[in-house]
């Protein structure tokens, strides 16, 4: 909401209340907290107030603050308090990008605990003890030891300072989600956290027990972005880890306790899956680090499971993708299900991307098949769908796509005549799950020309196996190029009719197949040419 403070201050009055909040925030922006130089950012600082007027915040300089303008458009939050947050959360992701992941509890204890501890214990039949003075608490603390009358696991309830906290990321491979987001807000605004952590500590092995996380790591982390010193842990003392994580991953699949979404199946499948492989290392005497078996063998070792196999192979291919630090279209999938914010399901690329280019057969091949050649079949198909996404991100998504604006009612507004921009009228349309679905059959096509022009054999189950053709790199991105240039994708028209309401698979099949509807609506003029598509324009390649 606009201020009638900022509106009534003349350019003078404005540029001392700009240089005061400068000094006072000694000179760094509100928001990502980088510096703000009133000469080199003079054309590109915003004045905005910390709380919002809609959220009953003041119009008077108390509550103003400044910022980098880049930084206000984009905020993730009209509190500028949480925008603040978030914004050191989404620094915290950035940093660690390098390493072929987004961030999880780890990375945000190690960001806000300023130290790291095992956590000293010693227990009877009835009661544990310890003392923190690691941190100048030299008390001893004692509490009341309990036995799961079903598992018979023993477990106690502590309130601990998160210098002794750390993240079980084995267990929980899962990086933490954009729905973190949604937390922060609520915690903010001081409604309570419903769920207590579960953690688990081995007090029978090398002398450096340590208090680990598997489950709540969300609630934890939002709250420690929040600036929360100690957290409540429910511990398990000397579990069966295998059951743990069999009751953690069950609890977010066939009971469907917990609301996992896809995406978190996929990690806890991958984590399976590492388990599964170190125990038949273990089983066969092979080395801690041995690849020298192969997906299938893995299925015919684990004969109870062999359904099971398959699905936490696929799921660790899956996973790998989705959080390949190079996967640029990773930033505009929604992974909690609906939403508005973003313009690609995490259930969409499961049914397109995934679909149509991972091969589900198991195979034969070791982990390490030609490996060092840069030839492995997994992970070339990982790197080359990882590839292709790029491309899709780059012509379609990236400096294209407002999350600001986001997905909600946009055929809506465009039918009222409300100003959408076009690149994000088309990245919009492009991204609806019926419509990539059937460019990305085109997209398949334009592969197999590349391995059939090449001489080499295509397999229609399992396309990216082998190392694309240098030209058909080329041929896809002219291909995704020319299919983001159809005029359909802006002509507001449409908004009521070729683009209201969902459609299948089917209609938009005949719409790139002949030009037109099912009912004979005229969309494109003409069928798409292939062909013609993927050659370059004037000042392509």
């Amino acid at each position: 909401m606009a201020s009638l403070y900022l509106n009534r201050l003349s350019a003078d009055d404005r540029s001392t209340l700009l240089h005061e909040l400068h000094e006072r925030q000694g000179g760094h922006c509100f928001i990502c907290a980088k510096t703000i130089d009133l000469q080199l950012h003079k054309n590109s600082i915003d004045i905005d107030h910390v709380i919002p007027i809609t959220l009953n915040g003041p119009d008077n300089p108390g509550n103003f603050a400044v910022t980098h303008d880049s930084c206000n458009r984009g905020k993730q939050d009209s509190d500028l308090r949480v925008a603040r947050i978030i914004a050191r959360f989404d620094e915290i992701n950035k940093s660690i990008g390098a390493e072929n992941r987004a961030a999880n509890l780890g990375d945000i204890l190690k960001a806000y605990a300023h130290g790291s501890f095992d956590f000293a214990i010693s227990t009877d039949a009835t009661s544990v003890r310890f003392t923190l003075s690691e941190i100048g608490k030299n008390d001893i603390v004692t509490l009341p030891l309990y036995t799961d009358a079903l598992s018979g696991f023993r477990f106690f309830f502590a309130q601990l300072p998160i210098q002794y906290i750390h993240h079980d990321g084995k267990m929980n491979p899962r990086a933490i989600g954009p729905n973190i987001k949604k937390l922060i807000k609520e915690f903010h605004i001081k409604r309570p956290q419903l769920h207590v952590a579960l953690g688990w500590i081995n007090t029978q092995g090398d002398g450096s027990p340590k208090i680990r996380i598997f489950d709540g790591q969300h609630k934890a982390a939002a709250q420690i972005l929040l600036g929360t010193k100690e957290l409540p842990v429910r511990i398990f003392v000397n579990p069966d880890l295998d059951t743990l994580l069999t009751a953690n991953t069950v609890a977010g699949t066939t009971l469907r306790q917990v609301a996992f979404d896809k995406s978190v199946q996929r990690n806890l499948g991958s984590a399976l899956l590492a388990d599964r492989m170190q125990r038949y290392r273990t089983d066969r005497n092979l080395a801690e680090d041995s690849e020298a078996f192969s997906e299938q063998d893995l299925q015919r070792h684990f004969k109870g499971e062999s359904r099971e196999m398959k699905k936490y192979i696929l799921d660790w291919i899956r996973s790998s993708i989705t959080h390949h630090k190079d996967n640029k279209l990773r930033d505009f999938i929604e992974y909690g299900g609906r939403g508005s914010e973003f313009p690609l399901s995490y259930s969409t690329i499961e049914k397109t991307f995934y679909s149509f280019f991972i091969g589900s057969d198991l195979l034969s091949t070791r982990f390490n098949h030609r490996a060092e050649e840069g030839l492995n079949p997994r992970q070339l198909e990982i790197d080359q769908i990882v590839n292709l996404m790029n491309i899709i991100a780059e012509e379609i998504f990236v400096g294209k796509f407002e999350p600001a604006i986001g997905t909600s009612r946009i055929e809506n507004k465009v039918s009222k005549g409300e100003d959408i921009p076009e690149p994000h009228l088309i990245a919009y349309r492009m991204a609806k799950e019926e419509i990539v679905y059937n460019w990305l059959r085109y997209i398949k096509q334009v592969i197999q020309m590349a391995f059939v022009n090449a001489g080499v054999p295509f397999d229609e189950n399992a396309p990216l196996q082998k190392p694309l053709p240098t030209n058909a790199w080329n041929n896809l991105r002219n291909f995704v190029a020319a299919l983001k240039r159809l005029p359909v994708w802006v002509n507001r028209d449409m908004a009521t009719s070729v683009f209201g309401g969902k459609r299948n698979n089917d209609f938009w099949k005949e719409i790139f197949e002949e030009g037109q509807t099912p009912d004979g609506q005229k969309v494109l003029g003409q069928r798409l040419d292939l062909i013609k598509m993927i050659q370059p324009v004037d000042g392509q390649n």
